[in-house]
């Protein structure tokens, strides 16, 4: 007899609650083994892709690419018994009545393999009139499906069969589903139907148009709400301060030629990352936190560094744990890695949480400096702008230099004025003149 299982959309990072569907891997019909990627989901951190922790047939899928779903709520649904081995009886996936399946229940989600031992229980919404599914087997001929279950009446008018995904999508564009005719079996309704229904309704375009509009989701959907809530939530003060890196570019160009940098990419970022780490020994307001819940400031031992990074589904800041026990190499060999997986997409969501200060570098970008917003549950981000040749005076005669400007966000109540200043300039010492490290 066929039994069926849920597979749920877990809280894939701490405190997310979506996701969107990029892409599945299987369809109903399709065999999978334990531990198979079967989905792409896009969190508000990154793109993940989602392993099922069982065997079996999927006989349903129950979102479409595209799709932002509820951390808990059913992705797809697999008959682990096609061979009908168990005798225990057989769940109904859709809510609705079946000749052999009992009523829904309640079933505990085993914890995604790579994701932690958090557990999350399937609370589905149950369906209304939904047909049923036939159960299939991986090595029987597919039974005949029992006959589709008419439409219902609820409070005297006619009950619309459709998907949760569709009846969204018909909710988002302001369609009355009683108003479409299914046109999938069973009258079931598609979001082509909702698509197709909506079209008249929609404005014809004018000549003067030249518009387009994106629903704001994922990355871009978290980045915004987290800036306005640190816009507004932290007093931000930003300091500037333009230095001389004529001394640690030089340096820089010795060092590629040195052994322990072999094969290492070293960037200016690696120095300014490396900087950071130190003068944040020197100041450690700048890298703790403000719990207001609790009424404490937290100061960590530690530098969880954020590197700011432009991807093409939005700013992400993935962290390098622990950079402050790092060398110069490590550092930018961590530097190296962080940004590539970012730009691909791929960085795992532990690594987007839980960073304690920020470095963006904005210079590679061309741009000289910025007022940078500061990433909620830190205390400040430093701008790290672009190094360029500027006329600058050395022992009173005017000659060129390599230029480089600062900039220093803090959340003024953490840091003072002083504070600030001191880690600004701190920074600024150990880029222009590298060997001030030796004094730290």
């Amino acid at each position: 007899m066929p039994e069926y299982k849920q597979f749920l959309l877990a809280d894939t990072a701490e405190g997310l609650t979506e996701a969107e569907i990029l892409n599945w891997r299987v369809q109903p019909g399709d065999e999978v083994q334990v531990n198979q990627i079967v989905v792409e989901v896009e969190t508000a951190k990154a793109a993940v892709e989602l392993p099922i922790p069982w065997a079996g047939v999927v006989t349903e899928v129950l979102a479409e690419a595209g799709d932002t779903v509820e951390v808990g709520a059913p992705l797809l649904t697999v008959d682990v018994d096609p061979g009908g081995s168990s005798a225990a009886p057989a769940q109904a996936v859709n809510g609705s009545s079946a000749p052999a399946p009992a009523a829904p229940a309640e079933e505990e989600m085993k914890p995604l393999v790579g994701y932690g031992s958090k557990t999350t229980e399937a609370r589905r919404r149950p369906r209304k009139a939904a047909a049923p599914v036939p159960a299939r087997s991986a090595t029987a001929q597919p039974a005949s499906a029992p006959a589709p279950a008419a439409p219902t009446a609820a409070r005297g008018g006619y009950v619309p069969l459709a998907k949760p995904p569709v009846r969204k999508l018909a909710k988002d564009l302001g369609v009355d589903l009683s108003t479409i005719a299914g046109s999938a079996e069973g009258g079931i309704i598609t979001r082509e139907d909702v698509e197709r229904a909506a079209r008249p309704a929609a404005p014809a375009p004018t000549a003067g148009e030249r518009e387009r509009r994106v629903p704001i989701r994922g990355v871009r959907k978290a980045t915004a709400a987290a800036m306005v809530e640190s816009a507004f939530t932290a007093p931000h003060v930003t300091e500037f301060l333009t230095i001389d890196v004529t001394p640690m570019m030089e340096l820089r160009e010795r060092l590629k030629k040195h052994p322990d940098f072999a094969g290492v990419k070293l960037t200016p970022l690696a120095f300014a990352a490396k900087a950071v780490c130190m003068a944040a020994k020197r100041t450690p307001d700048v890298n703790a936190s403000w719990d207001e819940a609790a009424g404490e400031i937290v100061y960590k031992d530690y530098v969880h560094l954020g590197i700011a990074a432009a991807t093409p589904r939005g700013l992400v800041v993935p962290k390098i744990r622990d950079a402050d026990a790092m060398s110069l190499p490590e550092l930018a060999r961590a530097l190296d890695e962080l940004t590539t997986t970012a730009r691909e997409g791929k960085t795992p969501p532990a690594d987007m949480v839980n960073g304690t200060i920020t470095i963006t570098n904005v210079g590679v970008f061309g741009v000289d400096t910025g007022t940078p917003i500061i990433n909620p549950g830190e205390a400040a981000i430093l701008a790290f702008g672009a190094i360029k040749d500027a006329p600058w005076v050395v022992d009173g005669q005017l000659a060129v230099r390599k230029v480089l400007q600062l900039a220093l966000s803090f959340d003024h109540r953490l840091v003072d004025g002083q504070q600030g200043s001191k880690f600004l300039a701190d920074v600024g010492a150990l880029l222009a003149d590298p060997a001030m490290a030796i004094t730290y």
